[in-house]
């Protein structure tokens, strides 16, 4: 029932009811039942209809736009009455429950008997355990009004109407694409044991620790909050905002349209050469939206979760903890470091807010925005960069999957010239681009997904790993691996790489002598040496060549060019290439030393990481017994597209749609190789030039190897 929609909208009776002191009284206006029908559908899908589609109902159903208007007004306030009668309920019903709790341990404590002397306890005065009972009581019921208020504010529903939290049921999971059959899997919630969210220390950043007062506080807030309606109305909306980029048919941001709704005074970075980044893509993820939202919260498990990506990141505060159990509402200060796999790349530092809130039952919004420090001058990166609104929509599907959507957005300032290797590669958005988050974090929840698998897959080789526990204890040892690798290449700003004197013109040799002291690492001086070089050949066609151990012995130098055997394997995804491998080499003098391998490949690249770990600590491994102390160094390549489209395809298909221009010219080969040098706690980490040739011959001679067996010697 509505009230005030009779006499129509903006008529010259309604003026004059209110200039006639005895005005007749207002009718009230009776709905069809067809039009609340039609009304009731429309309010479940779009209870906030915008003014188009209410002169569509009012032309559909034969009412003005005003009576829609006070119709839709009136149910919302109904609905929210209704969640408050609900709510009240559940919090009598809760604390009825406390009582009833409280009432029965009192009285379990008058009939517990004195184990010394066999009579009753020496137990407080009655009266002061009741008025103890009472004071838990209320504090209790504050607490559970405090937790009601704030699901009421931030997702518009009591805590009574939130969903229960969901587990990913694994073995719903359907992982059987192409030749990847899956069977056995167990257990009815989703184990993110492999990312423990401890192992990585915290990053030494300016200011790690610091005091917010409550007016930054109240700005950070207000700054989330607007962050967070950009983010959704560019997620979900089309034009103006994106256009179809007719290089490689990926959406990106019309600028022009973009700041006309979201006008700014001025740039964030001061110099006039800053250049906008901004892309969209979307894809669907093996992990249901409240686990993906909790790794997305924790720093540590962010990192763990995507390695490749980002290389450091810490909670620098908690503004707001959100609601218990869906992260709504939750408001964190970060800091990270995002990074290409190559020294030649410089990692993008900032400071942001993430603000992460419930849009409505299985779907959430992440929404990320710089916040400037006073401090934030002391980044001594090669490149500044100011984060606009950026994150990602989630959104649960059936059988534990996820639809995510994601967004980047970021003003850029280049300190120094970008690499010529890599300038194609970063200006066409493989390197920080929406694209990527999106292949990365598919790989990595695949990856998880593939742990919980108990039975062997068709292509694991059987007999050697036997139990679930043995599987999982490998795959967390290699992701330490995986982890380490991509943490040397990008280096914390007190141990950067050293460009070597004497390299060839055609590659630059970048080198690096550090001490580990760390648990699971090797103790003493290790020399870490990376290169990149251009291949002109798809990046599949190096990852497979890389992977393939049978062709192992043309490029790996420190196995002296023996052949290798695979004797375990266990699959990482439905891509044949993402697996890990325990190889064996033959004929060398070190018969007790095996080789721990991993290969992972998305759209945006691939990983090739491989480690020495002797005989013993694989079959530690194996067993299912911690795996944490085991040493590991791992070498290995990064692969990526070169970002350059083909001459002869944009000429042929010029003017026709973009997504025919998306082949690469040739691969990005970034080569890391880390040897130990000294096993004694020396205090110097000087480069001596010993060393320094040692390095240099290695990197050439594994450089002139693969070219030569690639077939692309020049």
């Amino acid at each position: 029932m509505e009230f005030g929609s009779g006499a129509g909208g903006g008529s010259g009776d309604d003026n004059h009811d209110i200039l006639d002191p005895h005005r007749r009284k207002k009718r009230y206006h009776r709905h069809t039942a067809n039009q609340i029908q039609k009304l009731e559908g429309i309010f479940k899908e779009f209870p906030h209809p915008d003014e188009k589609m209410r002169m569509q109902l009012s032309r559909e159903l034969g009412l003005s736009p005003r009576q829609i208007k006070f119709w839709f007004q009136n149910r919302r306030t109904q609905m929210k009455a209704q969640h408050e009668r609900a709510d009240n309920c559940a919090l009598r019903a809760e604390n009825d429950k406390i009582r009833c709790e409280n009432i029965a341990i009192r009285e379990a404590l008058k009939n517990v008997i004195c184990p010394s002397c066999g009579g009753p306890p020496i137990g407080e005065d009655p009266y002061f355990d009741e008025q103890k009972l009472h004071m838990e009581n209320l504090h209790l019921k504050e607490e559970l009004d405090r937790v009601s208020s704030v699901a009421s504010k931030y997702i518009g529903r009591p805590i009574s109407q939130l969903p229960p939290i969901q587990p990913i049921h694994i073995s719903s999971l359907d992982l059987s694409m192409g030749s990847f059959g899956i069977q056995g899997m167990t257990g009815p919630s989703l184990d993110l044991d492999l990312l423990p969210g401890s192992s990585l220390n915290v990053p030494n950043i300016p200011y790690h620790t610091m005091s917010i007062s409550d007016m930054d506080k109240s700005l950070m807030t207000d700054i989330a909050r607007n962050a967070m309606e950009e983010l959704i109305r560019l997620l979900q909306s089309n034009e103006p905002f994106w256009v179809k980029s007719m290089a490689d048919g990926k959406e990106v941001l019309n600028l022009e349209s973009y700041e006309r709704i979201f006008p700014r005074v001025n740039s964030h970075l001061k110099n006039p050469n800053v250049r906008v980044e901004a892309s969209r893509d979307s894809g669907v993820v093996i992990m249901n939206g409240l686990a993906l939202v909790n790794l997305f919260i924790d720093s540590n498990k962010w990192v763990e979760l995507l390695p490749t990506v980002v290389s450091r990141a810490a909670t620098i505060a908690v503004i707001s903890s959100g609601m218990i159990g869906s992260q709504s509402g939750s408001l964190q200060l970060m800091y990270q470091e995002l990074q290409v796999l190559s020294p030649l790349v410089p990692t993008r530092q900032c400071y942001f807010l993430r603000f992460c809130q419930q849009i409505e039952e299985g779907s959430w919004a992440i929404v990320d925005v710089s916040y400037d420090l006073p401090q934030d001058n002391l980044f001594t990166s090669q490149c500044r960069v100011h984060r606009m609104p950026s994150g990602c929509l989630i959104q649960d599907m059936p059988n534990g999957y996820s639809k995510v959507t994601w967004m980047e957005h970021m003003e850029v300032e280049d300190k120094v010239p970008i690499h010529r290797l890599y300038k194609d590669h970063i200006y066409s958005g493989l390197a920080f681009g929406a694209e990527r988050w999106i292949s990365t974090l598919q790989r990595s929840c695949e990856r998880i997904a593939c742990s919980m698998v108990t039975g062997t897959t068709t292509r694991d080789v059987g007999g050697v790993i036997t139990s679930p526990y043995g599987k999982r204890s490998m795959m967390k040892l290699a992701q330490r691996m995986v982890n380490n690798f991509c943490s040397i290449i990008n280096l914390p700003n007190s141990q950067q790489w050293t460009a070597l004197s004497g390299t060839v013109n055609e590659f630059e040799v970048r080198a690096n002598l550090h001490r580990f002291a760390n648990l699971g690492q090797p103790h003493g001086m290790v020399l870490s040496a990376a290169a990149t070089i251009w291949l002109p050949l798809p990046p599949q066609i190096v990852f497979n060549f890389f992977r393939d151990e049978r062709t192992r012995p043309q490029w790996d130098v420190l196995s002296d060019h023996n052949p290798v055997q695979e004797v375990a394997h266990i699959a990482n995804g439905s891509h044949s290439g993402n697996c890990i491998s325990v190889l064996r080499a033959f004929n060398t003098s070190q018969s007790n030393m095996l080789v721990l391998q991993e290969s992972c490949i998305d759209s945006s690249g691939s990983l090739v990481v491989y480690s020495p770990v002797d005989l013993p600590a694989i079959n530690i491994a194996m067993s299912g017994e911690d795996t944490s102390y085991i040493p590991l160094l791992p070498s290995g390549f990064t692969i990526s597209p070169d970002g350059r489209t083909s001459t002869l395809q944009q000429t042929v298909h010029e003017g026709a749609s973009s997504s025919s221009c998306t082949s690469t010219t040739g691969s990005l080969l970034t080569i890391v190789i880390q040897i130990m040098v000294s096993h004694m706690a020396s205090t110097t980490t000087k480069m001596s030039q010993e060393s320094v040739n040692t390095v240099n011959n290695l990197i050439g001679n594994t450089i002139q190897q693969i070219k030569v067996a690639l077939n692309s010697s020049t």
